[in-house]
């Protein structure tokens, strides 16, 4: 059962035991897809192993779910910071300080990003910044020239920084060993009005609404890409761009700069069985974790129940394998009907509450505290 492994983690986590409490987390989740708190729970566990990457996928997952969690956004906030992602990490946590109003852990959190982001700012480059002649009380400023009546060589000159102007669309980006997944938060905007291409080290996204002025994103990207391996999709919230990297290495940041340091290479080998975890062994034989979750998958699959028992596993292999409108619509008459009404149908039951509809012979009862 999902819970059983759930506590089983939470119990790895309490002991310090992180790598199991992750590989725990998974198979939970293996179980139960839907479930925010794993998520969220497993980006903490992450955390602490560093796998800062991994741990924002699991926060974003856990509000996707769960937009009310307050901790996912803690998380979320928790990871972007030691990624250095300052803005991604501020707006993360006060939608979470507004969830849990009190919670001083984002207001700290919150101060560092400003304290990070004041910094970054300080150090702006030089092109940034244009130098004018003081003017005296006779100069004219017309369409943006300074014009000095008489020279005033022996005035300070006064510096201004152009501020860049503020994107139209907020961007997030997280890794994997072999992909970039990089998200354009862009709300109902239609296929045909955007245009994405992919080069050697480029990303191109251009999106062009009637009516609205252009958005262009064109950064040189860290590392090197694969084009024809890459892919997007255009979602009801986002643009999903998926980054195939050109060689397994950690991108400190989605664009590249000039003082980024050596990258670090993913140790990542081609069979699909390196990437599941390992797990410590008291026998002088270690157990095959893998072949031994196949097997009892496998007789869990082919065993042979009655009665309610293989009800209940009718109706959970229908939810483990259905769309998210289906299971929308099965927790959804399931809860309202008291338990006496499970439906498959979304346009049925999204609209209405689900009445209750006990067996024949039966009367229903409200439970009384």
């Amino acid at each position: 059962m999902a819970s059983d492994l759930e506590k089983k983690a939470k119990e790895a986590f309490v002991d310090d035991n992180l790598e199991l409490a992750v590989a725990l987390y998974s198979q939970a989740l293996d179980m139960d897809t839907t479930n925010a708190h794993l998520f969220a729970d497993r980006a903490q566990a992450n955390i602490k192993l560093n796998n800062y990457t991994e741990a924002v996928a699991d926060a974003n997952r856990a509000v996707e779910l769960d937009p009310s969690m307050s901790k996912a956004y803690l998380r979320k906030g928790t990871a972007c910071i030691k990624l250095e992602e300052y803005q991604t990490a501020k707006a993360a946590l006060e939608v979470g300080a507004g969830l849990a109003p009190g919670d001083s852990r984002f207001t700290n959190l919150i101060k560092e990003c400003d304290q990070r982001i004041a910094e970054e700012t300080n150090d702006l480059p030089n092109e940034l910044t244009h130098t004018a002649p003081a003017c005296s009380h006779s100069s004219d400023v017309t369409a943006g020239t300074v014009k000095d009546s008489e020279p005033q060589h022996d005035q300070s000159r006064k510096s201004v920084v152009t501020t860049p102007a503020k994107p139209k669309y907020r961007y997030e980006y997280y890794q994997k060993p072999n992909e970039v997944v990089v998200s354009i938060f862009a709300k109902g905007v239609p296929a045909k009005s955007v245009l994405v291409e992919f080069g050697e080290q480029i990303l191109s996204v251009t999106i062009e609404v009637p009516g609205e002025a252009a958005y262009h994103f064109q950064p040189r990207l860290f590392g090197k890409i694969i084009p024809e391996k890459c892919r997007y999709e255009i979602l009801l919230t986002k643009i999903e761009i998926r980054l195939s990297k050109a060689e397994a290495i950690n991108w400190t940041s989605l664009e590249f700069s000039k003082d980024i340091t050596v990258p670090q290479k993913i140790n990542v080998t081609s069979g699909p069985q390196s990437q599941r975890p390992t797990y410590p062994s008291s026998k002088s034989r270690a157990v095959d974790w893998d072949k031994l979750e196949a097997q009892v998958k496998k007789e869990e699959k082919e065993e042979k129940l009655d009665g309610d028992a293989a009800l209940n596993k009718l109706f959970r292999d229908i939810y483990q394998d259905a769309d998210e409108d289906t299971r929308r619509a099965m927790r959804k008459s399931f809860a309202e009907s008291n338990g006496t009404v499970l439906s498959t149908n979304w346009k049925d039951v999204g609209a209405k509450k689900v009445e209750g509809s006990p067996p024949e012979g039966m009367e229903m009862k409200r439970w009384e505290y």
